[in-house]
């Protein structure tokens, strides 16, 4: 008779090795060096978006200041850095603490199920390069993966889309071997993959143009700190970082709640700005005045402007119309205008996926994301053992990522002290009102709504999109909480290797 082959068992579970879970794994790490732990990452190679996604010109619209970990000063003179100077980045930090080792690539969760006799999660794990599977469980899943699917990009339906004799091409699959040069391209979208691609494009294409439906605020940026460099530079690394990333928080907080409290002034100055960047008698209302206020979606940061200089050097145009169809030649608009195109890239979006489409159970019960409500933006209710990782979509992502799991390794610090095992969040009154996690205007949240968790309209159940608030919550405040209920289960858990 056979033996069965026992079943590793984890600590912690880290499901993604990204900017979240590369963070994730340090913090754990550092603050509980005796727990077993590995990262889960599906794809061939870590470092998630920054890995994913190969299009023109990709970079941050956040500065590198904020955007990268307090941990681990940014030391390049770029501030709004392009995708390869951030992999290279995130990398040398898994490198530099041992995280490497640690991480199982092309290793996809399916689902996991919570068993709360046992007080421990059974993780199904499908193997990406062999079709294989394998079983692990853990005492903790944090969930580390974003908020959006890594295989396939949002392409809406256009009609007519057969008849194009060119090539059609989604950002997120972008073709190592296209070459546009001397080509006619249309990028259809306003976000801030469009504002991207179309400058970067703009330099060997033929002629490139911006086909949007709505506008986009889109800013001015500088792509170097000259102050954060000059700080650096007298104060050395170290101590300089810390200053740089303070100023950066305050002065991006600045400008969201300037925004927030005067909607009408800030667009005025935004196109304001604009106006000075752009063509004398260029129509600015047109192509750059969206009908929402300033921060309802997020604004779209362009480097030294390049944008707007792609647009006065005439490599670039924006055109502001809604498709008809889809000719043998381009596209054909509602106004009768036609855009001759080689090349249609389909800048139109993400498809939201909540913890990368684990299937969850707990005690045999299938969780239902949107009865869900999210407890400090970090678990889920009625959910036990279960952390997660969304950053800010007003700020720097890895703002709140490192914030949450600061208070993540402050929750696990406080059930060793107390014996605990489980916790599970759950909402003292039925009856407060709930609204969307993400409250936000992008039209890829709008979409998947309906498929994600809801938060409430008090703390602890709010999730906060301001770094202030969090630092108060996360950092400052005890991870005790009435709603947050801990105990032991009957049967220990299995100690770790």
């Amino acid at each position: 008779m056979s033996t069965p082959t026992p079943v590793e068992h984890l600590d912690v579970l880290i499901v993604g090795a990204g900017i979240s879970g590369i963070g994730a794994a340090y913090y754990l790490q550092r603050d509980h060096p005796q727990r077993s732990f590995a990262l889960l990452e599906a794809r061939a190679a870590t470092g998630g978006t920054w890995d994913l996604f190969r299009y023109p010109g990709i970079r941050s619209d956040s500065d590198l200041h904020t955007f990268g970990y307090e941990f681990k000063p940014w030391r390049d003179e770029q501030s709004i850095a392009s995708a390869d100077r951030i992999l290279a980045y995130l990398r040398e930090t898994a490198a530099e603490h041992d995280i490497e080792g640690r991480v199982r690539l092309n290793s996809r969760v399916v689902s996991a199920s919570w068993s709360s006799a046992e007080a421990r999660w059974t993780v199904d794990v499908e193997r990406t390069d062999t079709g294989g599977s394998t079983t692990l469980t853990c005492t903790w899943l944090f969930c580390a993966g974003g908020y959006y699917r890594y295989d396939e990009g949002f392409t809406p339906r256009f009609e007519g889309r057969e008849r194009f004799a060119g090539q059609i091409v989604h950002p997120q699959a972008w073709p190592e071997d296209l070459d546009t040069t001397g080509k006619r391209v249309v990028v259809i979208g306003s976000g801030a993959t469009a504002v991207t691609l179309v400058p970067a494009l703009a330099g060997t294409a033929g002629h490139v143009t911006m086909l949007q439906r709505t506008p986009s605020y889109v800013l001015p940026v500088p792509a170097e700190d000259r102050l954060a460099n000059r700080l650096r530079r007298l104060l050395g690394e170290e101590r300089a970082y810390p200053l740089i990333r303070r100023k950066n928080i305050a002065k991006g907080r600045l400008i969201w709640r300037f925004c927030q409290r005067h909607p009408e002034r800030a667009r005025k100055l935004i196109r304001w700005v604009n106006t000075k960047h752009l063509p004398e008698g260029y129509p600015v209302d047109e192509h750059f005045n969206p009908p929402y206020g300033p921060w309802d979606q997020r604004l779209c940061a362009v480097p030294n402007g390049d944008l707007f200089r792609a647009i006065r050097e005439g490599t670039a145009e924006v055109v502001t119309d809604r498709i008809a169809t889809f000719t043998e030649h381009g596209v054909q608009l509602e106004s009768g205008r036609e855009l001759a195109a080689d090349v249609i890239v389909t800048a139109t979006g993400l498809n939201v996926q909540a913890f990368g489409g684990i299937r969850l159970t707990v005690d045999g019960a299938e969780v239902s994301l949107p009865e869900t409500v999210a407890f400090k933006g970090m678990m889920l209710s009625g959910v036990p053992n279960l952390a997660y990782a969304i950053g800010y979509t007003n700020s720097s992502w890895t703002l709140k990522v490192g914030l949450l799991c600061e208070h993540f390794c402050r929750l696990l610090s406080h059930m060793d002290a107390h014996g605990y095992d489980t916790c599970r969040p759950e909402v003292g009154d039925p009856a407060m009102p709930t609204r969307p996690f993400l409250d936000f205007g992008a039209g890829y949240i709008r979409r998947s709504v309906d498929q994600l968790p809801k938060q409430g309209d008090r703390l602890p159940w709010l999730t906060s999109m301001d770094y202030r608030t969090d630092v108060a919550l996360l950092r400052a405040d005890s991870v005790v909480d009435p709603e947050l209920h801990f105990s032991r289960a009957a049967v220990p858990t299995a100690v770790s290797a």
